[in-house]
């Protein structure tokens, strides 16, 4: 134990030594406060403390221990090149992508005053936003180059790529209520958890047809396609891709009992059978995976049942109207009201409406719901997704590559939501601003995919929201004790945690964040940290 003065007043810490290189020398201390505290304390007066807050710990914790895994500042200050800024745009870029991926609802600067990140990064804050204005184009492309590198270090060599469309990235508002401007975005992403790679924005307003896209993200990286039912007409099959095809061109396969399917992978895909057949695609016999999923079965039988709800009783409000004489249209108007009522595929092939009478006044509406058809429904579609492929890959990775765009829509989604709005007042959304605005989003879903992927590994099937949802709920409550004539001291302590909580903590090493873990009991003082 040694003393150290300080204003007159002697202070304590537990030393220990050893011999480095050959000389004696402090290779650890921890504060142990006056003699008169020290004192107290062994006489079992501990003070309780002046002060207590609480913050989400779990969340910013584990972005940035993959940040830092992934080597990002460096990397990043690397490709960027020479700078002069004391914060470097690593570090800036840094703090973005951490925003992002734990509070894209929060403006960055109320999210920093209290949050944890600030353990973690040391910003320049002010100067941010000026910051990202030196994001060119070119240094944009080799930041995404960088980063992407240092994921398939991460992955080991060989991951496959997927080119996947994401038609609704975002909207960008103005401060002109009545401009805004709906953009899309085309990625190439990994194949082993949809993690994102290279990515191009574009202008929803005379976007570029899909095939074009295609070849364009095929042009950054050799991909296999990734599209939907409704792409697929758009599309001269060549070679590499996984897609879906219109239910209603192969009702053959929709009318094969359920005994054909078998299951395709019960802890990963619960409730998932498929059918691995051949069938003819745009004149050539293809390999073709007739799927059907429970959950998506019962989504899609509740929301018919809802549909259908809602026009059953729109048709007995028009029925009474005609009744009562309210509504006096002649045949070709109710007709068309009828019409517009039981518009969708799903609804007419189930209800028949019929009228009576001819004149305005006299007309009568009835209806009958068809069971049959009902049945047919439940057991030709609901559930069941037709995919294509031209690859040998089992059932479960061509269920995953197609899966892919779900899982970033559902993303995006998330990250996107009120971020796009900007401060307040509201900004312009330049190009400039859009470029860099993607950046941050597709990196913050880089790391949030590849912390998903990890998780996955591990036997944990989470969203990405659900992951991070589960880490956030990872807090630290912060005890602030009165000064007894030194320093107050600080006390971090972390919550309570559940199984979950537990394997993600230990997943993402966060016992290993210096004093952020298993450490934080020891509660060193500010004058130590």
């Amino acid at each position: 134990m040694i003393g150290k003065k300080v204003g007159g007043r002697t202070y304590y810490y537990l030393v220990t030594s050893a011999r480095v290189d050959g000389e004696p020398r402090v290779v650890s201390q921890r504060y142990l406060g006056t003699a008169e505290e020290i004192g107290r304390a062994m006489d079992g007066d501990v003070s309780a403390p002046g002060e207590a807050r609480h913050r989400t710990f779990g969340d910013v914790a584990a972005v940035w221990a993959t940040l830092r895994r992934l080597d990002f500042v460096r990397r990043v200050d690397e490709a960027v090149g020479a700078q002069r800024a004391a914060t470097t745009l690593g570090t800036h870029l840094a703090l973005a992508v951490l925003h992002r991926a734990t509070a894209p609802e929060t403006q960055l600067a109320d999210w920093w005053r209290d949050s944890v990140a600030r353990e973690f990064l040391q910003a320049d804050l002010p100067n941010h936003r000026r910051a990202l204005q030196r994001l060119t184009p070119e240094r944009i492309a080799r930041i995404e180059t960088a980063v992407a590198d240092a994921v398939l270090s991460w992955l080991g060599t060989g991951d496959a790529a997927l080119a996947v469309d994401v038609p609704q990235f975002a909207t960008f508002t103005t401060a002109d209520p009545c401009r805004c401007e709906l953009a899309g975005l085309g990625l190439v992403v990994t194949k082993d958890g949809a993690i994102p790679l290279a990515s191009h924005v574009y202008p929803r307003e005379g976007a570029p047809p899909f095939a074009a896209l295609a070849e364009e993200l095929r042009s950054l990286y050799p991909v296999t396609l990734v599209f939907t039912a409704g792409q697929a007409a758009q599309l001269d099959l060549g070679r590499h891709f996984v897609g879906a095809l219109p239910l209603s061109e192969h009702p053959e396969l929709l009318a094969k009992p359920p005994s054909a399917r078998k299951p395709v992978d019960p802890e990963r895909f619960a409730g998932l059978t498929a059918l691995d057949t051949r069938a003819v695609v745009a004149g050539m016999r293809r390999r073709v995976i007739l799927t059907h999923s429970e959950t998506l079965h019962n989504a899609q039988a509740r929301a018919f049942g809802e549909e259908l709800g809602t026009a059953t009783r729109e048709l007995a409000g028009l029925d009474a109207a005609l009744a009562s004489g309210t509504y006096r249209g002649d045949r070709g108007q109710v007709n068309a009201e009828i019409a517009r009522i039981t518009r969708g595929r799903r609804v007419e092939r189930v209800l028949s409406p019929a009228l009576t009478g001819t004149r305005p006044g006299e007309i009568r509406l009835t209806w009958k719901v068809d069971d049959a058809a009902v049945s047919r429904l439940h057991d030709e579609f609901f559930g069941k997704q037709v995919l294509v492929t031209d690859h040998d890959w089992p059932v479960a990775e061509v269920v995953t590559a197609y899966r892919a765009r779900t899982h970033l829509d559902s993303t995006f989604r998330w990250l996107t939501g009120p971020a796009v709005t900007g401060p307040a007042p509201r900004w312009e959304w330049t190009p400039h601003r859009i470029a860099v605005h993607t950046l941050v989003t597709v990196l913050a879903s880089t790391v949030t995919h590849l912390m998903r992927r990890e998780a996955d590994r591990a036997g944990m099937n989470l969203s990405v929201r659900e992951l991070m949802d589960s880490l956030a709920g990872i807090g630290e409550t912060v005890l602030r004790y009165p000064s007894t004539g030194g320093r107050p001291r600080t006390r971090r302590l972390l919550t309570e945690r559940n199984p979950e909580q537990q394997a993600l903590f230990d997943l993402f090493g966060l016992s290993s964040l210096g004093e952020y873990g298993a450490r934080r009991s020891s509660a060193p003082p500010a004058s130590t940290r």
